[in-house]
């Protein structure tokens, strides 16, 4: 578990961003139908959009834009999870099939910035192993993988960083900002926000490294002046030597330091299934002593593994609620987020 280091963060200043709610409003992409997430009312509002309670948008094939009472209806239903949520820090992990499609990585910063106009505070933190991968074969350096983790020498960390660190986490950055808000890119090297450790098989792996110390000092006077931190998931020990660590990891330890209300890691499945050949067994929502048992009965198996035990961690450290959802939907953190239903596997403490 890593340890935190924290110092007094300035005062706060407000800012605000025109047309926050344009993004709610459905244009031609056809609405995402996630089976009702179970209501615990410590952690969910009774609340959703769904066809029953809102009035039907008029017929794509008639018409593009949806009709004045329905987007009335629709930031109705959003105002309780504006309220439960304003002020609240989410920490998102950024990857898999929505940093390669140009549509989803679209979908997620829009999400992104509306979240942080109606007054969200949401932190980024990404990988980027295609564009690494892509990189090194342009290289002729082969990639190696091992137990699901990239064997990182010293030819291939200093990859690693220039690509993550220079070209994903600017891109990103580039692209919140063309869509209305102003992001900070930063890499766990900035300000100390994160100290590394190697891994300990790092005899077999190089410089994979993991989280030793986290100080989110650096983050505080961003998040409350507005800003939305992006961040990449390569940091340096005490000697000054980077290691490349786990976007899901890093993900998690920033979450559980700024003590921030929810955890979600967007991935290329569902959810977690309570029966993994069965995509329709979708489990909504689960507590970290019914998720420890499907891991025991192996219904938790293969890559999604270490990304439950990075969200038991964080519910662990103070996390109130962790989610694993389905990016390949668009405007998958919004679903999650601002509805009743989700997007995916919602873990509560």
């Amino acid at each position: 578990m890593a340890t935190v280091t924290s110092n007094a963060s300035p005062k706060p200043f407000s800012l605000s961003f025109s047309n926050p709610l344009k993004s709610l409003i459905p244009t031609k992409s056809p609405s995402l139908n996630y089976p009702p997430r179970k209501n615990h009312h410590h952690h969910r509002l009774g609340l959703s959009v769904n066809a029953s309670s809102v009035s039907s948008p008029p017929s794509i094939a008639t018409s593009n834009a949806p009709s004045p009472d329905y987007r009335v209806e629709i930031l109705s239903e959003s105002l309780p999870f504006i309220q439960k949520f304003r002020g609240k820090t989410i920490v998102v992990k950024y990857g898999g099939a929505a940093m390669t499609s140009p549509e989803l990585k679209s979908s997620v910063v829009s999400d992104l910035v509306l979240l942080a106009c109606v007054g969200l505070r949401p932190i980024l933190v990404h990988g980027g192993g295609p564009d690494i991968n892509r990189y090194l074969k342009q290289l002729n350096i082969p990639a190696e993988f091992r137990d699901g983790l990239r064997v990182t020498d010293a030819t291939t960390m200093e990859i690693v960083s220039m690509v993550l660190v220079g070209k994903v986490n600017k891109n990103l950055v580039s692209l919140i900002n063309a869509a209305g808000a102003t992001a900070v890119g930063l890499s766990g090297h900035d300000g100390r926000l994160l100290t590394a450790r190697p891994v300990p098989n790092s005899a077999q792996l190089g410089f994979v490294g993991e989280v030793a110390r986290v100080d989110p000092s650096v983050l505080r006077p961003l998040v409350d002046s507005g800003y939305i931190p992006v961040i990449a998931s390569v940091a340096a020990d005490d000697s000054g030597q980077a290691y490349n660590i786990n976007a899901d990891t890093v993900a998690g330890e920033l979450a559980a330091a700024l003590g921030a209300e929810k955890l979600i890691l967007l991935t290329d499945v569902a959810g977690i299934l309570e029966d993994k050949e069965d995509p329709s067994s979708l489990v909504k929502e689960i507590d970290i002593k019914g998720v420890k048992k499907m891991i025991e009965d192996g219904k938790v198996a293969g890559g999604r593994i270490p990304k439950v035990k990075c969200c038991i961690r964080s519910l662990a450290q103070g996390v109130k609620t962790a989610s694993i959802i389905d990016g390949r939907r668009q405007h998958s953190l919004l679903h999650e987020i601002m509805s009743g239903e989700g997007a995916g596997t919602m873990i509560t403490g």
